[in-house]
């Protein structure tokens, strides 16, 4: 298995398509990760202008041609089929299956969106000192379906999904001032504070991902989430779809540091 922090994404990317790594990507040092979402053409326009309208929960980092998985600007031979841990199969906007790559399902009519995710503003969190619990405690993070809503394009639409830190607030107002900078992935939090306020009703039971305490002395601070596409997914229903497995991101060769706005 490799070590996140020192292996190359290259070198991570080939671990995983051999089948040695597949556990979720949080932590995996300075490369920039993303979420995946694989649609047939006849949905992709719809989806595209989706992102478009949601750039918080759905900042695009790069979208394939037709029928084509590799994205040569996201980094060295990389291929949309084998590299993430874990897929996600959907029919009819049901989850039919998880599996470890998605060769096997090509088609040439499959438009590949490939999209920012949290995971990238983490290091620059935890090298301005702040703790991540799920990071130290070496989970997933944990996510829920909000009751902010996303602005509807075409067949899409549904809730904003939302990553939840446990910070204190010194650490809270820092990381405002830090992942702003980031606005290709995911930006500044949506929401700090009561949950209940965002249609959350027990912390405990994240819809995806794991818990973590919330201390007393800690405020929940939540951050769109590039998961959002698969609640859209669920309601609009496509005859087919692939996304990834949540917390099992794209690797990319791009560094997070490069992605800072200012």
């Amino acid at each position: 298995m490799p070590n996140l922090n020192s292996s190359s994404a290259y070198e991570l990317r080939q671990a995983i398509r051999s089948g040695k790594f597949s556990g979720h990507t949080s932590g995996a040092g300075a490369f920039v990760q993303g979420n995946l979402v694989i649609l047939p053409k006849a949905w992709a326009d719809d989806f595209l202008l989706y992102c478009q309208r949601n750039p918080k929960p759905c900042p695009l980092l790069a979208v394939g041609d037709p029928g084509r998985p590799v994205i040569e600007s996201l980094g060295r031979d990389v291929d949309v089929r084998t590299d993430l841990p874990g897929y996600r199969v959907w029919r009819d906007g049901v989850l039919v299956d998880e599996v470890a790559e998605v060769a096997s399902l090509w088609r040439a009519d499959l438009v590949s969106f490939v999209i920012g995710c949290s995971f990238s503003f983490e290091q620059a969190l935890m090298d301005a000192g702040i703790e991540l619990r799920h990071v130290s405690q070496k989970r997933n993070v944990a996510m829920y379906r909000s009751s902010l809503a996303t602005t509807p394009a075409g067949r899409f639409s549904g809730p904003t999904v939302v990553s939840m830190r446990p910070l204190r607030a010194a650490d809270a107002i820092r990381a405002v001032q830090i992942t702003s900078r980031y606005v290709e992935n995911h930006g500044a939090p949506v929401h700090i504070g009561d949950p209940g306020l965002i249609g959350i009703q027990d912390l405990q039971r994240p819809h995806y991902g794991d818990a973590v305490e919330v201390r007393s002395d800690e405020l929940p601070v939540f951050w769109a989430c590039g998961v959002t596409p698969q609640a859209a997914l669920a309601h609009a229903k496509p005859e087919f779809c692939i996304t990834h497995r949540p917390g099992a991101m794209l690797v990319t060769d791009r560094l997070n540091h490069q992605m800072a706005s200012f």
